[in-house]
């Protein structure tokens, strides 16, 4: 008995023992998915929209004010350079996620970044380039920064109780909740963000014009935005291709696209062209790919050679052209082509009074204008107030003007100093503020030298609270002051447009259709993937074919110079081409290795090579358990240049061989039994999916499996009914010492 109350004192003893205790612990309950989706995930995307990726009406996301207010604090706005780690580590008081994510928000606001058009943060130090994703930037215990000098125009305002402030994350710290802008900085540089189901696309405008279209704005509500803002101009520099209509319903909307052009040099005497600037949405690594593959394809043809000559100094991309290309014309197919005309998609979305909204450039300037009269309004209340304090102070000090022994007199003698502020406030008719500050006045200024000096103020401050008063109640007069703001800023700040404007450009390049020769030629492949291209007529005059030491040569095929070519390859892909892709050459040379040209996987081996002068007939698979697939040859035609297909046929089984058919014929299938069965592919049904398993149409033992297959010759069998089968699958025949005799002279 004593043990069994033991074991029940241990088991209530235990941690299990306290769910007892615990409402609804270890119960499992039925809930409505959509409830727990919401219940869950709707905080979430909340939490990002709010708080993560949309910027507000400062031009900020969460994280990137919570650096610069760090570096503000920090005293940043002067002196010199510290280290980048130093500043990520302080910011952490405030950004709880992480140093990586900290100093990468740094880099992209820093000048040597290159990523805005007008920088926050100033470096020293290697961070990177925005246009190349290669150049990656050092540590941050390497770099080092500060705040860029159009910073004053952030923080000059935040003492003035201008923005609100809350606490950090864990209520150790303060922090704005909003930026005091004198200039609407969401609009002066790219800003991008991708929340849950929404996402937010900033362009950047020239400052000086903002300026101009805001004062405009602000003068007059039913100005034409387009008359003041011509385009956006981005930190990249670039062409702007002007398009009205597009950029009108940016204005109006919001929303569209914005086409950049790159800028080019030509240098005629080496024949080269050096492209310095290129769109935002493109990097010289992605450029540079696109030309070569399109050099690859033989759609370019003008260029010798590509390559990236950034330095210090900046981007350039250099290519050497062939003698005899127009370089604009050149270009102009470049720009259809490559990156190196690239479209800004807009999608002005920002948080306004914690909604998202989605609003054009006229709206957005109108709830900046709001947004700053908020602030300065706040800022001149803050003023106020202590003017007003300071002349209350000093209208006490001047009843002691009256009589300064009676206050030293009052002072020295009341015996408890805590009845010194009442007796000096019945004294003198004054309040305990004002009792107080007199109180405070260090003896050598109870003079009436100080004293007179001091009051004379009064006067001042009588005007200037009066001033600030007629300000604080006309929108008029607080609008002007913003307007004066926004001129000191445009004068100070601009620096002049970076992307040049181009109205009237020849935009009427087509592609070039390039007209394929047409004459007879020959093809050789061998197993190891080197192919020559030999014209029909010279064959003739042609030796043996050189081939690689352990390769062997496939059977010629005859075709036209016009016509396609499939390589299906081990790895189930097909890769496209045309003959005229290859060069015409000699038996004498290897020719060329098709895997290379092709880029082929490494490993990667052509299994069947087929030829066809139009997409119809049929790809025929046989797998070595017996089936085989019969797939349409439309299947393989695309409506773009692809070069490349997966799932060219099933993977499931090996692969025996593969052969083209232009329509259905008698082929023959050899297993490694030795047995033959003769089927017509009639007897198949075609299937538009190229990666089809088939039917079985060969019965197979174990141990045995499907070698070969060949198209049937009339008379290769002596008595061909013994092959051919009325029901599949089948089994096949055995050859005779006749058909023994006619596969060895075959």
């Amino acid at each position: 008995m004593a043990k069994r109350n033991k074991e029940t004192q241990l088991q209530n003893n235990s941690p299990l023992a306290d769910n007892v205790h615990i409402k609804g612990a270890g119960l499992v309950q039925n809930e409505v998915i959509t409830d727990t989706l919401t219940g869950n995930y709707m905080p979430y995307a909340m939490s990002v929209i709010l708080s993560r990726a949309i910027p507000e009406i400062d031009g900020f996301k969460p994280s990137h004010r919570k650096l610069l207010y760090t570096m503000y604090n920090m005293g940043l706005l002067q002196g010199s350079t510290i280290k980048s780690a130093n500043i990520v580590g302080r910011t952490m008081q405030l950004n709880p996620h992480g140093d990586a994510a900290i100093y990468e928000t740094m880099v992209r606001l820093s000048r040597g970044n290159e990523s805005l058009l007008y920088p926050y943060v100033e470096s020293k130090g290697n961070f990177g380039k925005a246009y190349s994703k290669n150049m990656m930037y050092a540590a941050s215990r390497y770099t080092e920064a500060k705040l860029a000098p159009i910073c004053h125009e952030l923080f000059d305002d935040i003492k003035s109780d201008t923005v609100d402030f809350v606490d950090n994350y864990d209520n150790t710290m303060k922090e704005p909740t909003l930026l005091p802008v004198t200039f609407p900085s969401i609009l002066c540089n790219v800003t991008t963000g991708i929340a849950v189901a929404m996402a937010s696309s900033i362009a950047s405008f020239n400052l000086k014009e903002i300026c101009e279209t805001t004062i405009a704005l602000m003068k007059n509500p039913d100005h034409i935005i387009s008359d003041t803002l011509i385009a956006p101009d981005f930190a990249g520099g670039g062409y702007i291709v002007y398009e009205k209509e597009e950029l009108d319903k940016i204005y109006a909307t919001g929303r569209g696209s914005v086409k950049v052009r790159a800028k080019y040099s030509y240098d005629k005497k080496y024949n080269c062209i050096d492209i310095t600037e290129i769109p935002p949405t493109a990097t010289s690594e992605a450029i540079i790919d696109r030309i070569i593959e399109l050099v690859k394809t033989n759609k370019i043809k003008e260029i010798n050679d590509v390559r990236d000559e950034t330095d210090l100094t900046g981007l350039r991309i250099t290519i050497d052209l062939k003698r005899g290309v127009d370089p604009q014309v050149f270009m102009a197919k470049m720009y259809k082509l490559t990156p190196l005309q690239d479209a800004f998609s807009c999608n002005f979305n920002i948080l306004i009074k914690g909604r998202p909204v989605v609003l054009g450039v006229k709206g957005i300037l109108l709830e900046w204008i709001d947004f700053r009269l908020g602030c300065v309004k706040r800022r001149i209340t803050f003023n106020l107030d202590k003017k007003r304090k300071q002349l209350h102070l000093l209208k006490g000090l001047s009843k002691i003007l009256l009589d300064i022994d009676k206050a030293i007199k009052i002072v020295r003698e009341t015996e408890s100093e805590s009845e010194v502020i009442p007796n000096l406030m019945i004294g003198f008719g004054i309040d305990e503020v004002q009792a107080e500050y007199v109180a405070e006045i260090k003896l050598r200024h109870l003079n009436r030298e100080y004293i007179l000096k001091r009051i004379k103020d009064i006067e001042q401050l009588e005007n200037e609270i009066a001033d600030l008063e007629s300000t604080l109640s006309s929108d008029s007069k607080m609008k002007k002051i913003i307007i004066k703001e926004l001129e000191t800023v445009s004068k100070k700040y601009d620096k002049g447009r970076k992307s040049e404007v181009i109205y009237d450009i020849d935009d009427s390049y087509e592609e070039e259709t390039v007209q394929t020769a047409d004459y007879p030629v020959t093809l050789f492949l061998s197993e190891q993937g080197y192919i020559k291209k030999i014209k029909t007529a010279n064959l003739r005059m042609s030796g043996e074919q050189k081939i690689k030491e352990g390769d062997k040569m496939l059977p010629e095929i005859e075709c036209s110079n016009k016509d396609e070519l499939l390589f299906f390859t081990n790895q189930c892909k097909v890769y496209k081409s045309k003959a005229d892709d290859f060069a015409d050459t000699k038996a004498s040379v290897l020719g060329e290795y098709v895997p290379a040209k092709l880029d082929m996987a490494d490993g990667e081996q052509i299994v069947y090579m087929a030829v066809l002068s139009e997409y119809t007939g049929y790809m025929i698979f046989v797998f070595e358990n017996g089936k085989l697939a019969k797939v349409d040859a439309g299947a393989y035609e695309t409506k773009t240049n692809r070069k490349k297909l997966i799932n060219a046929y099933s993977s499931k089984y090996p692969l025996a061989q593969a052969v083209y058919i232009k329509e259905d014929t008698d082929i023959v299938l050899c297993s490694s039994s030795g047995r033959r069965l003769l089927i017509n592919t009639a007897a198949i049904l075609p299937k538009a999916t190229k990666d089809t398993q088939g039917i079985s149409v060969m019965k197979l033992k174990k141990t045995h499996k499907i070698e070969s297959v060949h198209l049937y010759k009339q008379g290769e069998f002596e008595k061909e009914w013994r092959f051919r089968a009325k029901n599949l699958p089948a089994a096949g025949a055995v050859l005779s010492e006749t058909d023994i005799g006619e596969q060895m002279t075959f």
